[in-house]
This record gives C-alpha cells, sequence and structure tokens, in this order.
C-alpha cells in the first residue's frame, strides 16, 4: 500500500468510523450471532495473492459487524463499559501510525516523558495524594488493565515481604492476601500467577472488608507459620458497586504492615468531580492505586493508571537487565524506563490517546460528562423507588444500579434474557443476598438522561410481557 492509497483507505476508514458513531444506536447492542457463525464465514485458506482494499472493508461490514457488540451504543449498560470518543480514536491512531515499542526511555524519550507527565496531571485532576507524583518517590504508569496493574502490586508486595527472596529461590513458607467477596477476580489470578495459590487468599467481609475480620484473620495466618503480606480494598466493586473503608482498612495494613492496594477501575474516574472526592478518603494509606481511564474517561481501551507510594519496591521486584537493554540514559538514573513497571518488555505510546482527551474534553468536559452519567443514574433509582413492581437491592452510589423485580429469581432472568433478547439494550446479573439481581451500568461515553429514561420504558414494558406470558 502506498503513501497515497493509505492517504485514500485511511479516509475511507475515518468516515467508515464516523458514520458507525452516527448510526451506533440502529445496531442490536448485543450480536446475535451463534457460536461459529462468523468462523464458518471465512475462507479455509489464506489469500496467495493481496485483496483490494475495498473488497476487506465490504467484509467488515457484512461478516464481522454482525458479530459485535456494540459496547460504544448508549444503550450499553452491561459489566463496566469500555469507552471510547473521536480524540482517543485519533489519539490511538497516531500511536498505531508512529509504531513506537516504548520500552526504554532511550527507545522513545517522547513516550516515556508524556506518559509521566499524563499521570502527574492525573493526581492533580483526581485530588490523589501526592506520594504518587512522579517527582515523589513513587510515580505512575500507564498498564493495559487494572488485572495487570494489580499483578505488579502483589508482585512488588511479595518481593518486600520476603526481602527479594521469592525473586532469587521462590518461595519457602505461605504468602497470604486479603480481600472483600466482592473484590475482582485478578486479584485471585494475580495469586495464582504469582505462584502464591488461590487457597492463600483470604476473603475478610461480605461485599466489603470487614477490618476487625482482617486484623483477625491477619493474627491467626501469622500464628500458624504464613506470612501476611497484601490487601486489596476496592472502589466501585464490580458486581454491586460496593466501597471498602480505605482508612478502616490502613490502619490494620499499617498495624500490620502489609501492602495496601486499592482498585478504583471503574470508580476513580470520578473523583474528578470534587463533590465525588469522598471516594478516596483515607487513600493516603495506600501503597498503590489504580484506575481505568478506558472505563468512565472516555479513552478507549485498554488505559489503566497505576500508581506506587515507592517505585524502588515495584522496579526492584520486576527488572531485569540484560547486556543488549544496556544504554547511557538509563545508566545516568535521570530517565524512567517503563519496562521495569510491568510484566511484559515491550510497551505502547499509549499516553498520546489519553493526552488527546483531555486537551480535547478539558477537566470541565469530562466533569460534565461523569456528573450527567451519576444524574442519569440517580434518575433511574428515584423510577425504581416510585415503582410497585421493582426494588433497589442496597442502596447505591455513583453510576452503578442494582434493582429488580418481586416476580423472583426465574422471572427476573426471564426478563433479562428478554430485554438483552430484543437488541435494544443490554443489561448483566449479579447476586444480592443469594436473589438474581439486574445491574445498569450508566457510563457509556454518549449515555445521556433521555436514553436511560427509555430504557426504563423497555424494562417495564417488557416486564409487563413476561407477566402476561406467565399468566398464559
Amino acid at each position: 500500500m502506498t503513501p497515497e492509497q493509505f492517504r485514500a483507505h485511511g479516509k475511507q476508514v475515518i468516515d467508515w468510523l464516523a458514520d458507525y458513531m452516527e448510526q451506533v444506536e440502529s445496531y442490536p447492542v448485543q450480536s446475535r450471532v451463534e457460536p461459529g457463525d462468523i468462523r464458518a464465514q471465512l475462507p479455509s485458506h489464506p489469500p496467495a495473492a493481496g485483496e483490494p482494499f475495498e473488497a476487506i472493508m465490504e467484509d467488515v461490514q457484512q461478516l464481522i459487524m454482525p458479530g459485535v457488540t456494540h459496547w460504544q451504543s448508549p444503550h450499553f449498560y452491561a459489566y463496566f463499559p469500555a469507552n471510547n470518543s473521536p480524540p482517543s480514536i485519533l489519539g490511538e491512531l497516531v500511536s498505531a501510525g508512529l509504531g513506537v515499542q516504548g520500552m526504554l526511555w532511550s527507545t522513545s524519550p517522547a513516550c516515556t516523558e508524556l506518559e509521566t507527565h499524563m499521570l502527574d496531571w492525573l493526581v492533580e485532576m483526581l485530588d490523589l495524594p501526592a506520594a504518587f507524583r512522579s517527582d515523589r518517590a513513587g510515580g505512575g504508569v500507564i498498564q493495559d488493565t487494572a488485572s495487570s496493574a494489580s499483578l505488579c502490586a502483589l508482585i512488588a508486595a511479595r518481593e518486600r515481604a520476603t526481602r527479594g527472596a521469592i525473586r532469587r529461590s521462590g518461595a519457602s513458607q505461605p504468602l497470604t492476601a486479603y480481600v472483600s467477596t466482592d473484590a475482582h477476580l485478578s486479584i485471585e489470578k494475580a495469586m495464582i500467577i504469582a505462584g502464591l495459590g488461590s487457597e492463600n487468599l483470604r476473603r475478610v467481609g461480605d461485599g466489603v472488608i470487614d477490618p476487625s475480620a482482617l486484623a483477625a484473620a491477619v493474627s491467626r495466618d501469622r500464628s500458624e507459620g504464613r506470612t501476611p503480606f497484601f490487601v486489596t480494598s476496592t472502589l466501585g466493586a464490580t458486581s454491586r458497586g460496593l466501597f471498602d473503608d480505605l482508612t478502616a482498612v490502613g490502619e490494620v495494613c499499617r498495624e500490620h504492615q502489609l501492602w495496601h492496594h486499592v482498585d478504583a477501575a471503574m470508580a476513580g474516574t470520578a473523583a474528578i468531580c470534587p463533590e465525588f472526592r469522598g471516594i478516596h478518603a483515607g487513600l493516603a494509606t495506600a501503597n498503590s492505586y489504580c484506575f481505568n481511564p478506558h472505563k468512565w474517561m472516555f479513552v478507549n481501551f485498554d488505559c489503566d493508571c497505576f500508581y506506587v507510594d515507592d517505585r524502588q519496591a515495584l522496579v526492584s521486584a520486576l527488572s531485569i537487565l540484560p547486556e543488549y537493554l544496556r544504554n547511557q540514559a538509563s545508566e545516568s538514573g535521570q530517565v524512567i524506563d517503563y519496562r521495569d513497571w510491568q510484566i511484559p518488555l515491550g510497551r505502547r505510546f499509549r499516553a498520546l490517546k489519553l493526552w488527546f482527551v483531555i486537551r480535547t474534553f478539558g477537566v470541565e468536559g469530562i466533569q460534565n460528562r461523569v456528573r450527567e452519567h451519576v444524574a442519569a443514574a440517580d434518575l433511574l433509582r428515584s423510577r425504581i423507588e416510585e415503582s410497585d413492581e421493582f426494588e433497589l437491592l442496597q442502596p447505591s452510589y455513583l453510576n452503578l444500579v442494582c434493582f429488580r423485580h418481586h416476580g423472583g429469581d426465574e422471572f427476573n432472568q426471564q426478563l433479562l434474557d428478554r430485554l438483552n433478547a430484543a437488541g435494544r439494550m443490554f443489561l448483566t446479573h449479579t447476586r444480592v443476598d443469594d436473589r438474581l439481581t439486574l445491574r445498569m451500568s450508566i457510563g457509556q461515553t454518549n449515555t445521556t438522561a433521555a436514553h436511560v429514561e427509555q430504557a426504563w420504558r423497555w424494562i417495564v414494558e417488557m416486564s409487563q410481557q413476561e407477566e402476561m406470558s406467565q399468566q398464559e
């Protein structure tokens, strides 16, 4: 593909994406294909000769689009969002075009220094503890996801607790970590990957960490010859949106010298609004913290911001320096090599899309969109409270609403299936007090109060249809 062809096809793709953004509400939110449908339409063998770009784009429309679940639809209310926005797409495009591999400062100084600066900007924007700034002992780095951030934090904590013994020769005694029942699955997975075993992960508290139960579990493990080392607090847990008490948990961590990691993957963005910064009360007790701009700050997947209060603990746990990576800049001690802050060696220029989004929206623009989402969630709560057929399952905060119909588990499952099959919206579920519960996450970039009002009308309409169906 020549530069001229690239220019022409690039304009074609941008036009196609602009059309998609305008038309996304016209698609069924959840893909309706059956397993194997997409692959059955693909050629059995790769083409021997190159094909016209027009044919590729035609197949995108005819083969790929039917198998896409439209995460960018304003009626995507499932899980938590993986958001997008035009400036983020353009930043990603520039990153892809430059093709930077930013493993070292010397492999592209702009990649490293822009990232450092963006992470410092976010400390200011979210009013995070000053210890997380790059001009202190700590600092921030962009990971792919909160799962990777949690794994890095856990490994750093493991090495600190064992004074590097596991890095050198492997585990000699069980190390124990602690979370609530609602903590993200990535913590258990991190324990498995780090070779510490899922059996050494303790769940202390239903939904949120019980500080007394945490202290008791730590003391018990220590008395039985284990080494407690790591606690993860969650802000806005995926299942029910619950928040751990960082101050109380942090006090236990400080008393027992445990690494305190805080996972705010979805909810963290809310702190860009001063009125929501209460979610971070007690964050100064944390050794590490992460949140995902790709969930609620309108940056496309993947982009997780991960902070530590002591970068040396992270670097010493993850750094390996072969001869072929040695260079004058690194050995000067004046630069950051982010390869030492993550699991893989290679790294993308993710800071560009973060930079594009922050500069295009501005702090006020992001704040306004977050406030609109929270207000829309409050509107939904009020509709549920006014209803005789539905109930809120628990007090909720920010943009996640958990609710159910009074008809029981089977009714709610049928209602959920009916809503999703209609294609107009996409919800998922959880269980609260062992009851099947619908959960509605309101945070997709373009979702407005009007969309939520429409979604509520569909929910009521479908519940009435389900009631009539069960009466027949």
